[in-house]
């Protein structure tokens, strides 16, 4: 895949990622990744430059991320700098999984870290 389709498909998990309610996708600093937060907690991170090796890391239910890793072996992995049962690691140069699939994947990622808020960040949220 070329450089710029990558880049496309960074740009548009990064503006997704940021329209859900209450999230917000910055560059961390210290991290040196594209992070996915929601009231300081990270529901996804993301490689901040446009490669072959660039990934999106994103939260699910262990058994779900071990199918997902069977389905797609070698384009989804187990979550890179993340606990390997709770995270997978998806290469974006890669077309296996569509960019629908991988915007579920976003949302699926940011409703586990919501419903572990509290009724007052989630009350703020909703507003």
């Amino acid at each position: 895949m070329e450089k710029s389709a990558i880049q496309q498909r960074m740009e548009t998990f990064k503006a997704f990622g940021a329209a859900l309610k209450g999230a917000t996708v910055y560059f961390r600093e210290d991290w040196g990744v594209l992070y996915f937060d929601l009231r300081g907690k990270m529901f996804g991170l993301m490689t901040d430059q446009a490669t072959e090796e660039t990934i999106i890391t994103l939260k699910n239910l262990p058994e779900k991320n071990e199918e997902l890793r069977e389905m797609y072996p070698g384009v989804v992995i187990p979550g890179y700098y993340t606990n390997k049962n709770h995270w997978n690691s998806i290469k974006l140069a890669n077309e296996e999984l569509n960019d629908d699939t991988i915007k579920q994947l976003i949302e699926t990622s940011y409703r586990l870290v919501y419903q572990k808020l509290t009724k007052k960040e989630k009350a703020e949220i909703e507003g």
